[in-house]
Formats: C-alpha cells, structure tokens, sequence
C-alpha cells in the first residue's frame, strides 16, 4: 500500500496512509498515557484500576482512542457498537460502584487533553500541517463530546433501574416484616436489598395518599408498604427504624396533622408486632384529628381486645343494677368508677363528682347493699375496675 496515498475518512481528514499507521501505532502508549494521567488528576478513580472494574476502564480507553482512530481515518467498522457502547457501559459500571458522573467527565476530559497531546505530536512528527491538526482537535474534542452523554446515558439507565429493583427489594422486606416471617428469610431480604437493620421498628398506619410525603420527613431507612388489604380506604403502613424513647414524641410532632396511628417501638424482626398494635388501635374513638399515640391507648386496647368478653364482664359484675332505673344506675356507676379510682377517698370522690360528701356516704351505702359484704374484695375489685373501666358506649 502507498503509505503517502490520501485517505478520505467519513469525518472529512485528509490523512495519508502512513499518518494513520503511525497514529496507530502511538494507541498503546497514549492509552497508558491517559489511564495514569487520570490516576493522578481524579482522585476518584485512585482505586479503580484493579478487579473487574480496572479492566472495564482499561477496555473502554483502549476502545475509544482506536474507534476514534478508525472513524477520522475512514476505517471499516461499527461505530455505534464500540466506542458510544463501550463508553454506555462504563456509566452503567460506574453507576453500580457508587461513583458520580462528575468523576467520570472529569476523566474524560483528562484523558481528552492527553489523547490529543500524544496524538497530535504524532500527526506532526510525520509532518501533517495546521489546518488538519485543526480538524483533528475539532474532531476529537466532539468525539469525547459523544462519549460522555453515551456514559451519562448509561449512568442514569443504572440508577434507575436498580433504583426500582431495590425499591421492590424493600417493599418485599417491609411486607414480609408485616406477615412475621421467620428471621432468616428477614436476613436474606435484608442483604439482598442492600439494607442495614436498625435496633427497633415502629409502625405508623396512615391513609395512602398521605404516605409518600410522610414518607420524607423520617430516616431514610424507613420502609413502606402500600396497596394493604383489608381496610376501607387505600391505607398504608411505613415502619420508622429507631424512634423509640425520646425519638418518639418527635415522630408524633413531625406526624402533626395526619390521620395516623402510630404503634409501639418492638424490635426489627417482630415489626409485625407493631403493625398488629397500629391496626387494632385504628378503629378506636379519638378526640382531633391528630396522630393516635397507641401508648396512650393501652386502657381501651386492652379492654377492646376481645369486645364480648369485655360486655360480659361488665354484665356480670354490674348486674346488681340492673333493676334500677337508668338514671339511678347511671349515677351509682358513676360513684363506683371514682371510689375504685381514688381507693375509696371519699373527700376526692366527692370533688370527682361534683357532689358533697355526704352524698358520697349515701351513693356507697346504696352499692354495698346491692353488692353485698365483698364489695371490698380483691377479686370483686377487679373485676368492677374492668367493668367500668370506659364508660358504656
């Protein structure tokens, strides 16, 4: 071949043949040049260069500075399948090992400034004039140009995508949280979704259009988990790592305003525990339209959770006034509620009430002799103290 035959490359250089040869030949030298270059100037890329991840970024500036080459020189080949595809994949990689495209483009732009170094004192040692060396800059500076929106691309393709994989990932891990399963089903979502398990979880329940801004005034930690069934509105649960102690009353201020429960801290594999408490706690009769604190609801959890029962209780135990008119009974459970709750003082029954204490003398006689000698007694006590306990609804 005549190495001093003009090549007319699909870009518009007018190079010879021996040109191209010896450019070529300098690939080796400047890839090295440009790989060390950045190893120095971006400090990102300082461990970069062994493992699997070394030899990608080997590959693609290899890669780029031929495909290059190839595309200036007129050379046969595919260029939307090596260097844009190599530089494509190199986002996606950088994206998986946690770096930003900020230290990618500045590599770029390192390795642009090298590349055009050792290549251009190559084209002018084999004596190529000005106005090619002009072209070559132009063309080399568009070519890294395309480069870097093909990485950009497959940067954000990555994070997007497993941005979603993790996403589902952590909705799995927060609804098997909620159905209990075992601990070491827990631990294999916990790795697989790239999630470290806090001391405590607790449940919040809130309707589902309120979640997701919810969702971003707590630790980041927090799992969510939507779409639940079983409830008459779309309602979802998120459950907040590590607010137990102080950090839960500061869960209740930022919760200020919404329609929602708030379960008890429990440890991370029993979430579960905490959801169960949160549903329970949902239907109960609440003043304002503030959170429910469902530690300050364990009086009427307690006497809701088997309703029947509760009912029965109180019919046995206040079945002596059962005969008496509604508003007499009324007022006798009303006396027996504030002598079971002050012990019997009847100086601040009387104060509880409203009344003197000689009425309080009288009302009492009245319940020990509908009730009998046992009034005083431990179990009768208790069993009345659960009784009335909330009022009849």
């Amino acid at each position: 071949m005549d190495e001093n035959r003009p090549v007319q490359s699909t870009a518009g250089l007018d190079i010879d043949a021996g040109t191209a040869a010896a450019l070529r030949r300098l690939l080796p030298v400047t890839a090295d040049e440009v790989i060390q270059a950045v190893i120095v100037e971006v400090p990102s890329y300082t461990g970069a260069w062994s493992g699997r991840m070394g030899t990608t970024i080997r590959r693609a500036v290899r890669t780029a500075l031929g495909d290059f080459l190839d595309l200036v020189t007129g050379a046969p080949t595919d260029h939307q399948q090596t260097g844009p595809a190599a530089a494509y994949e190199l986002g996606r990689g950088e994206a998986r090992d946690g770096r930003s495209m900020d230290a990618l483009l500045g590599a770029y732009r390192v390795g642009a400034r090298v590349a055009w170094r050792e290549l251009s004192k190559g084209a002018v040692a084999v004596g190529q004039p000005a106005d090619v060396l002009a072209k070559f800059a132009g063309l080399m500076f568009a070519y890294i140009d395309e480069l870097s929106a093909a990485s950009a691309a497959g940067h954000a393709d990555e994070l997007a995508t497993s941005g979603r994989v993790r996403e589902r990932y952590l909705e799995q891990l927060a609804r098997d949280l909620l159905d209990g399963a075992a601990e070491d089903v827990l631990l294999a979502e916990t790795e697989r979704a790239g999630w470290k398990p806090p001391g405590t979880l607790t449940a919040v329940l809130l309707p589902a259009a309120q979640a997701r801004q919810a969702l971003r005034l707590v630790d980041p930690r927090t799992l969510l988990a939507e779409d639940l069934p079983d409830f008459g509105e779309p309602t979802a649960v998120l459950l907040v790592p590590d607010v137990d102690g102080a950090g839960r009353a500061h869960l209740l201020g930022l919760l200020a305003g919404r329609r929602a429960v708030v379960g008890p801290a429990r440890s991370w594999t029993r979430a579960g525990a905490s959801f169960a408490r949160a549903v329970r706690a949902n239907g109960l009769p609440v003043d304002g339209a503030g959170p429910v604190d469902t530690e300050q609801q364990l009086v009427e959890l307690v006497l809701g959770a088997d309703e029947e029962a509760h009912a029965d209780l109180r019919a046995r135990a206040l079945a002596p006034l059962a005969d008496l008119r509604p508003a007499v009974a009324r007022r006798l459970e009303d006396t027996l509620r504030a002598w079971l709750l002050h012990q019997g003082r009847r100086e601040e029954v009387a104060a509880a009430l409203f009344v003197h204490p000689q009425t309080v003398r009288y009302r009492m006689s009245q319940l020990r002799e509908l009730f009998g000698d046992d009034l005083g007694g431990p179990r009768r006590i208790l069993e009345l103290t659960l009784a009335v306990a909330l009022p009849p609804t």
